[in-house]
């Protein structure tokens, strides 16, 4: 199956319209809004706050170049960095993104169903989603590098935008926030 770039466009503009929209939810039905920064005190999370932004900042330049600013064809070339192009870019692209943004969409209401109910596999979902969402990330990085391999241009914006996005999606969410969490 052949994944366009507009049908790539669609796919993010929806669920990543849902990530937001599952924040701004969470937040506002969550009992105890402190409780979801986990074991980490304000006096850290305020230095956490800006690397969310940097982290959005990345998502959208990695967004932006591939899927507006490269040729349509760039993205069928896209490749794992040990792999050929094989005409099924999209399809990996596809996969990076649904492994990101789905997760990122369920992670908060993952963690107000544990904090509400504390069940003994509620820290096993918490864990999953945020794994499943650094996987993503990491394929993001994986595809923005062996473009950067391939002289794409752009491909250094977007091995960039990875790099920001796993500082707040893979560090400080899935590493830092699942050690400090008062399972």
């Amino acid at each position: 199956m052949e994944v366009s770039r507009q049908f790539l466009r669609i796919f993010i503009y929806i669920f990543g319209t849902l990530v937001l929209v599952s924040y701004m939810y969470g937040l506002s039905h969550a009992s105890d809004k402190e409780a979801l920064w986990g074991g980490i005190p304000w006096s850290q999370a305020k230095f956490i706050v800006p690397f969310m932004f940097l982290a959005a900042f990345g998502f959208l330049m990695y967004w932006w170049v591939i899927l507006y600013q490269s040729d349509a064809s760039v993205i069928a070339d896209l490749r794992w960095p040990w792999g050929e192009s094989d005409g099924h870019g999209g399809g990996r692209l596809l996969l990076a993104f649904a492994m990101l943004v789905i997760p990122s969409a369920l992670w908060l209401e993952a963690t107000i169903y544990h904090l509400d109910h504390d069940y003994s596999w509620t820290p096993i979902l918490v864990i999953g989603v945020l794994v499943l969402a650094s996987i993503g990330n990491i394929m993001m990085g994986l595809l923005g590098y062996s473009a950067w391999q391939d002289d794409v241009s752009g491909g250094g914006a977007m091995l960039v935008g990875s790099i920001l996005l796993g500082i707040q999606c893979i560090l400080l969410d899935c590493i830092y926030w699942n050690l400090k969490f008062p399972w």
